[in-house]
């Protein structure tokens, strides 16, 4: 029986082939996202989605394709699908948690150094020609190495990046939903914090957490004033966690040491005021960007596609 699915972004080649192997595939034909008129067209007749947290899919694209059994979100997040109207069409909405966690850890990490050392800077001070040789003030950042990392949101991504920032000699501290066991805090050495005193405390706030309408603007102008003087802010999780404009107050104030961010409330829409600092680091939302983890990603979804439309129940329904 030929299954008919939609995929609104060409992804690696062998993800790409094996959906061609198993599905009667239909593919985005342009290199970006789906106009609203184009995936509505596309939809019509669709048993299976497969989908990016790009496109918006809400009741009207679900009710453009009344046999559709699963959408496969080839992402960790899910904000951009109606969960309700799924709910009630009975469609399985799927994510691919878990294979992301170290490259996404590997980019905070980076971006925490850049930010702290001033790397961006140093770059762009060589491209320039103007860079005169080594001078004893020139750029001086930040040393890690026995400061205090926060992290915002202690899942799987919040602890590797705490592995990683321990091998620098940082000391974590974290805030979560729910605590950590004791005897997990104990051996990690990880301590935990209210919320505001995290804030207060950390040399560097990482956030890691899901987004939803109770994390909407979590670092807002409060949390910022909150935070240390020199304190650096780093965010690879969901853009609408910080209130950008805040955030470019806070800058311009010159509070905040910097920040790194990869990504943002409106993307590819960036804040203006936030190209005008050198000391924030501005990246083009590359937490899972190596081909092993967009792979495996991919391998992901399509397993969550398949079981959905012969009728089983995927493994990750959100």
């Amino acid at each position: 029986m030929s299954h008919p699915v939609l995929l609104t972004r060409r992804l690696p080649a062998p993800v790409l082939q094996r959906l061609r192997d198993s599905v009667d595939l239909e593919l985005n034909p342009h290199d970006r996202p789906l106009h609203r008129e184009e995936l509505l067209a596309g939809i019509r007749g669709k048993k299976g989605l497969l989908c990016l947290l790009t496109d918006r899919i809400d009741a009207e694209v679900m009710d453009a394709a009344p046999e559709l059994k699963v959408i496969s979100n080839y992402a960790v997040g899910y904000n951009n699908i109606d969960l309700r109207a799924a709910r009630e069409r009975q469609i399985w909405v799927t994510n691919t948690p878990g294979v992301l966690t170290e490259a996404t850890a590997e980019l905070a990490m980076g971006l925490l150094l850049a930010v702290a050392r001033r790397l961006g800077e140093g770059d762009q001070l060589v491209r320039s020609g103007q860079w005169r040789g080594w001078e004893p003030l020139q750029l001086l950042g930040k040393e890690i190495h026995g400061s205090t990392l926060g992290i915002v949101g202690m899942g799987r991504i919040g602890k590797a990046l705490a592995r990683r920032a321990a091998a620098f000699g940082m000391n974590i501290q974290y805030w979560n939903r729910t605590r950590l066991p004791g005897d997990i805090e104990v051996e990690k050495t990880w301590r935990y914090r209210s919320l505001p005193m995290l804030l207060a405390s950390s040399d560097v706030l990482s956030l890691h957490l899901a987004y939803s309408a109770e994390t909407h603007h979590l670092i807002n102008a409060e949390a910022l004033r909150i935070m240390p003087a020199g304190s650096i802010l780093i965010n690879t999780a969901r853009g609408a966690l910080i209130d950008e404009a805040a955030l470019v107050e806070a800058l311009q104030r010159g509070h905040l040491g910097g920040a790194g961010l990869d990504v943002y409330e409106d993307e590819p829409r960036v804040h203006p005021g936030l190209r005008d600092f050198p000391n924030v680091l501005l990246l083009p939302h590359l937490g899972s960007a190596t081909q092993q983890t967009r792979e495996a990603m991919g391998h992901l979804a399509v397993e969550n596609l398949l079981a959905g439309i012969n009728g089983v129940e995927p493994t990750h329904i959100v």
